[in-house]
């Protein structure tokens, strides 16, 4: 995070990387970092929107970047003119079946966010897809990526997926968004070995497990779910983003061999003592705000961290000291943000 001299009184806002930032929109924005909707967000209005009929709506078949989002289209029908395209966006309509885009066979990307759709299939015909969003949809498993084995990036935030399957010959994916589903366990990964981002936040998963083949990970979030112990991380040897608020850690451990993490987020837990870091020497981001933590030798763990500008721990019992901010900057020099506020010099 850039260092930047203004007021200390100045509030800024905490950046969590609950869900990845390549899916998502502005009403998106509404989220919690737990998943919810904002308690003090009225709920939108229902309204029943009728779908459009598809002849009103121009189509150039030259075109190669096709954008047809929230045009209350209800059917996918009439696109075979759209040869040349290469990413197509059907975001925020009314479709309730993925189908008639077996002629598009030149598709890289293909955004289906915010529809009504149930089921992945009839995408077989799409094996140049190298994107592939449909977040925020119906979807019970994912299916029907059989053909798709050039897939780079899949989108499947905010549905009713309860289990990791049917991914395994993806074995070129980069990215895989699993947040917000019902999933319970971490399983069947282990032929993705060129993924580098995996989000799985606000599901219910219980154990870090089955990860020993992701080599090449460099990100993994599993915010807001059911874990109680630090594991299973040891093969990841090029992590550098963990991302674990909002479980129910005790006890920080298990990163000896994580020694390239530059950002460790443990916020929201019951770890009351921070311990087990020393190794951490890469380390420029540490949030453990919301804890237990009321020791202020503890901060020495971060000593080795040269490059640390950034650390949350507003809401522990040390917080409760006047010299609150002052003993963090004298313990950790090379910070430039406290909490929410940056440093003034």
């Amino acid at each position: 995070m850039a260092s930047l001299s203004v007021s200390e009184s100045q509030e800024m806002e905490v950046d969590r990387k609950g869900e990845s930032e390549d899916s998502g929109d502005e009403e998106a924005k509404r989220k919690s970092l737990n998943g919810e909707v904002d308690p003090q967000e009225p709920p939108p209005t229902v309204k029943e929107e009728v779908p459009v009929d598809m002849d009103t709506i121009t189509l150039d078949p030259e075109e190669e970047d096709v954008d047809l989002v929230h045009c209350r289209i209800g059917k996918i029908e009439g696109l075979e003119v759209l040869l040349k395209a290469k990413t197509l966006s059907l975001r925020q309509n009314l479709i309730k079946k993925i189908e008639n885009l077996e002629t598009l066979t030149s598709l890289r990307e293909l955004d289906l966010y915010d529809n009504q759709i149930r089921r992945l299939e009839n995408l077989q015909n799409l094996t140049e897809l190298e994107v592939l969003d449909v977040s925020f949809n119906l979807l019970r498993k994912a299916e029907g990526l059989e053909r798709l084995t050039r897939l780079k990036k899949l989108f499947l935030l905010h549905n009713k997926i309860s289990s990791i399957d049917n991914l395994g010959h993806l074995t070129g994916l980069e990215m895989l968004e699993l947040g917000s589903n019902r999933i319970r366990v971490m399983e069947n990964l282990d032929s993705l070995s060129s993924l580098d981002s995996l989000f799985l936040g606000t599901n219910k998963i219980t154990q870090l497990q089955n990860l020993e083949g992701l080599h090449n990970l460099t990100v993994l979030s599993i915010q807001s779910n059911r874990i109680t112990k630090v594991e299973g991380l040891q093969n990841l040897v090029n992590l550098r983003e963990l991302y674990l608020s909002h479980n129910g850690i005790e006890v920080i451990e298990g990163l000896e061999n994580n020694k390239k993490l530059t950002t460790l987020d443990i916020a929201a837990n019951r770890v009351k003592k921070i311990e087990n870091i020393s190794h951490l020497t890469e380390l420029q981001e540490f949030w453990m705000n919301d804890n237990q933590i009321e020791n202020w030798g503890d901060l020495d763990e971060l000593k080795n961290a040269r490059g640390l500008e950034t650390v949350y721990l507003e809401r522990n019992p040390l917080q409760k000291d006047p010299q609150y901010r002052r003993k963090i900057m004298l313990a950790l020099p090379t910070v430039r943000q406290i909490d929410a506020t940056f440093i003034r010099f």
